[in-house]
């Protein structure tokens, strides 16, 4: 019961956050540190067998992979369009479309049945991906170049992702009787740090949430449920069961948002970095819905798909 209202807490403590900002605005230094633990909980739910799994997915990982770096750049730059945006704008929705899929998409995907193995591997393949991808998708649409911290983001995606997950595997692997006694505990403790997270998010973000407006709020929430949509039914028309196309919806529709608000405030203006804001706002807030939503659906297997047709 307590999982299903994962949404509500987000709401709630958001809402806490944004009016009551001075209480978690000194909590900034702790996002790193949640997101490690949180990393580290799924890598305790996986095995070596999970991964060698994913070896036979490499239609899925490609699939993903291509429609996270086509529909996201794509529809960023129909939104700006549609809405009017000027270059400071359209430039911020750009890097939110052109970065790699961030690592709440790996959370959702654990909440809702996905296969979270597959998800952390697509997640870590983009992040690599992207650090060319990024700076060549923004100069194509806008005609401007970025410079990606390559070093930085590689050793973001090592001690965030990569580390905590292996050492949740090995320790499963080691340990198994002991961590299956545990790991009713482990969603809960995932729910926690990401709504903190979001609430953090919010807080540092409040000042400019105010100044933004309703209409960059729409085009932010426009794009990701474009990304959402596409990312499930196009795979789901390819032939995917529905755990490959719940963990490639959250790969393609919640982005690294942070990284694209730290690079529009590092090579562009503040203004470029609230879609990147918002958008860390909002993907959690609909992933976490998303996730809900999923997690009290049975999961459908291709095997299911074909005895029915």
């Amino acid at each position: 019961m307590v999982i299903q209202l994962f949404p509500l807490w987000a709401i709630l403590l958001s809402a806490l956050a944004f009016f009551q900002p001075d209480l978690f605005v000194g909590l900034k230094t702790q996002i790193v540190p949640l997101l490690m633990i949180i990393m580290l909980a799924m890598g305790l739910t996986l095995s070596p067998k999970d991964f060698k799994q994913v070896l036979k997915s490499r239609k899925a990982v490609a699939v993903g992979v291509l429609l996270q770096f086509l529909v996201m750049p794509i529809a960023a730059f129909a939104v700006a369009m549609v809405f009017g945006f000027d270059t400071e704008l359209t430039v911020g929705m750009l890097l939110v479309g052109s970065v790699a899929g961030g690592t709440s998409s790996n959370v959702m995907c654990y909440l809702a049945k996905g296969d979270t193995a597959l998800s952390i591997s697509m997640t870590a393949i983009s992040t690599l991906l992207g650090v060319v991808l990024t700076p060549f998708l923004v100069s194509l649409m806008i005609g401007t170049s970025v410079d990606v911290p390559v070093s930085s983001m590689l050793i973001s995606l090592f001690k965030i992702v990569l580390l905590p997950v292996a050492a949740g595997v090995v320790i499963n692997t080691l340990f198994s009787k002991v961590i299956r006694k545990a790991e009713v505990a482990l969603p809960y403790i995932s729910m926690f740090a990401i709504v903190l997270i979001i609430a953090i998010v919010v807080a540092l973000s409040s000042s400019k949430l105010v100044e933004v407006g309703l209409v960059v709020a729409a085009a932010v929430i426009l794009h990701n449920t474009i990304g959402l949509i596409l990312g499930y039914w196009v795979t789901y028309l390819l032939g995917f069961d529905s755990r490959v196309c719940r963990t490639i919806a959250f790969e393609v529709g919640l982005q690294n948002s942070g990284l694209a608000a730290a690079l529009a405030v590092k090579f562009f203006t503040p203004l470029s970095a609230l879609p990147g804001t918002l958008f860390s706002v909002w993907h959690n807030i609909s992933g976490s819905l998303l996730a809900s939503y999923w997690s009290r659906r049975a999961v459908e297997n291709v095997a299911d798909k074909d005895s029915s047709n």
